[in-house]
């Protein structure tokens, strides 16, 4: 990343031209991977294939995700024709897991364990491999977490000792509204569980639809606090107590 200067990245792109910051990104990353999961996700790969890239895209399995959640990733692949490398959970890790505390003791003991060991180790295994990777995060998904999110930033958590990741949220400040009017104007593939009322779509136990009016998020995680609604996977979100 030579030369790279998220501050310039920052200015140019905070408050407009997501496609153009993907672009941005791709031109100065030889290994960029778009993270995938959800509706803001597709976009990345849509606006990355309309700008002529041929897009890296990931995706984490944890083992518990919706069917509706696999049937999406497949249509995602094939809607773009582009490869989706899917990244598991360490079986023994998992296996520990279940046989210490059971299939549900995210219920008991909060989500941030499960996650660790379902999401965010495989996530990290990846992200020590790459230079950037692109999200589709925004501001207003999370007051509490999300709320300074910038849309080029160093990622300290998942970079490694001595190396450098540089994370890119395009969609940064975004609404809900602009995302639902791209997917429709655009032909954007989406999850079949929006149409069920789920909005922020997580593990299977660990999500359900929200009530009309609700924030998008409240449906996941639903018997914690708002400001522990991260997984990890957005680390260097949270700040320190």
């Amino acid at each position: 990343m030579t030369g790279f200067n998220i501050d310039a990245a920052n200015q140019e792109y905070q408050n407009a031209n997501p496609k153009g910051l993907i672009e941005h990104a791709y031109a100065n990353f030889d290994d960029c991977w778009i993270s995938f999961s959800g509706a803001e996700d597709v976009i990345l790969i849509d606006m990355a294939v309309k700008a002529g890239i041929k897009p890296k895209v990931f995706s984490l399995d944890t083992g518990r995700l919706h069917k509706e959640t696999y049937l999406f990733i497949e249509a995602v692949r094939k809607h773009y024709d582009t490869k989706i490398q899917i990244l598991s959970p360490d079986t023994e890790l998992v296996e520990k897991l279940v046989e210490e505390k059971g299939l549900y003791s995210f219920y008991q003991d909060g989500h941030k364990e499960c996650c660790a060991v379902r999401k965010v180790d495989a996530l990290k295994r990846k992200l020590g491999t790459v230079d950037a990777w692109i999200t589709g995060q925004r501001k207003d998904q999370s007051k509490d977490t999300r709320a300074e999110l910038n849309v080029a930033q160093q990622d300290h958590f998942f970079a490694g000792e001595g190396r450098t990741l540089v994370k890119f949220n395009p969609l940064a400040e975004w609404s809900s509204e602009q995302v639902w009017t791209y997917i429709r104007e655009n032909g954007v593939p989406y999850n079949a569980l929006h149409e069920q009322g789920f909005t922020s779509i997580g593990c299977e136990p660990c999500t359900r639809p929200v009530l009309p009016n609700q924030h998008e998020r409240e449906g996941r995680w639903w018997w914690e606090e708002a400001s522990a609604k991260e997984c990890g996977l957005h680390a260097i979100n949270v700040k320190p107590a």
